[in-house]
């Protein structure tokens, strides 16, 4: 046999199965039939835009609670962590060192006050007796001196009694505000040193309303100014707020405060504001975010965020054309809207569909079988 045949009888005997297995690998690429895809149309709507900033959960009133007294504590009558209310009776303080001390100041007023009555009556009589030249000018004079003095004296007398009465009222130790209790630093029987300085004896936090800080950045209040000018309604009564953890009920919060001033340092503007607590869910120290708003858009074109791809280029949606062939297209996002909504600025019209779903099976200009979703 002829070499030459022989080669090319072999060499395509082994070209067939080479070209065989390439249209093979081809055909593999290609699906048999088309991929179901979830397919939705952009929502457009007018928006509030918002952004949403850390702070946390500070009690509206946060009071120490003051022992001006000294002696031992009898009574410790609150316990820790739980409602107290405005007047309430927390410690008692041992009273006796401080009844004698009224006692006394009552008595040194009723001794003031007789004195005085005495002072009064003299001069009244050396006054008369002036009148028939009975005594001299001078004697009428010092009459008149002692029953100023007398009279000083029971006023002397009367502040004393009244401080007596305050100290002893202040073995109450009461409530100067309602609200949550924290734990006593002092236990039944402990003594107590606070007649020359007040000595704290526990807080109370006032949980009714919530409050917390946090800082915008200074691009923030330009767009609160420009959409003032625009006479946009941004409700800043109403602010959505969300904690670390789901709560059996929804808060929103009412901005109270912007400040005067951007902070040079980092520029920023600090923000306060307050959350009602009917609940009594919100504690002091909870991680919040607040969903400050700060303009408008009209019309806003919105996808869903997780159906947004990058590459080299930038971001881009798979959309559909009427043939229901992939596009790839590129587009310009705005802001996220409600944690899973994107405004794009440019790249679709409102009709377009994009998929939603298998992103990473679709390619450009395959055929898909779509599934519309809303």
């Amino acid at each position: 046999m002829n070499k030459s045949v022989l080669i090319s009888g072999l060499i395509a005997s082994l070209t067939l199965p080479l070209c065989s297995c390439r249209r093979q690998k081809e055909t593999d690429r290609l699906p048999s039939t088309p991929e179901t895809v979830s397919v939705s149309l952009p929502e457009v709507k007018d928006i509030v835009l918002a952004k949403s900033y850390p702070g946390n959960l500070l009690a509206i009133s946060e009071i120490d609670v003051m022992c001006k007294v000294s002696g031992q504590v009898v009574n410790q009558n609150f316990t820790k962590g739980t409602m107290v209310k405005k007047g309430e009776v927390l410690y008692t303080i041992d009273p006796s060192a401080y009844r004698n001390k009224v006692t006394q100041a009552q008595a040194a007023l009723a001794t003031a006050k007789s004195a005085y009555e005495y002072a009064v009556d003299h001069y009244a009589a050396v006054k008369k007796a002036l009148e028939s030249d009975a005594v001299s000018k001078m004697e009428a004079n010092q009459a008149e001196s002692s029953m100023n003095q007398a009279e000083a004296s029971v006023k002397n007398a009367q502040a004393a009694l009244e401080e007596a009465n305050r100290m002893l009222g202040y073995c109450s130790i009461v409530a100067p505000i309602s609200g949550r209790i924290a734990s006593g630093i002092f236990n039944t029987g402990s003594y107590i040193d606070g007649e020359g300085t007040p000595v704290k004896v526990t807080t109370i936090y006032d949980n009714s309303t919530m409050m917390a800080q946090f800082a915008i950045e200074d691009e923030r209040y330009l767009d609160i100014l420009n959409s003032r000018e625009k006479r946009d309604s941004l409700d800043f009564d109403n602010v959505a707020v969300s904690f670390a953890e789901p709560l059996p009920h929804t808060y929103t919060a009412k901005i109270t405060y912007l400040a005067p001033s951007l902070n040079e340092g980092t520029g920023t503007m600090r923000v306060t504001c307050n959350i009602e607590n009917p609940y009594d869910e919100l504690r002091q120290g909870m991680y919040v975010k607040v969903n400050f708003p700060y303009g408008t858009l009209k019309n806003a074109i919105l996808v869903k965020d997780a159906s947004i791809c990058s590459d080299q280029l930038g971001k881009y949606i798979y959309t559909l054309n009427d043939s229901n062939r992939v596009v790839h297209t590129s587009v310009t996002l705005g802001e996220l809207y409600q944690d899973s909504l994107r405004v794009i600025s440019n790249g679709i019209a409102p009709g377009t569909r994009y998929i939603t779903s298998a992103m990473l099976k679709v390619r450009e200009g395959m055929t898909v079988k779509p599934d519309t979703i809303r």
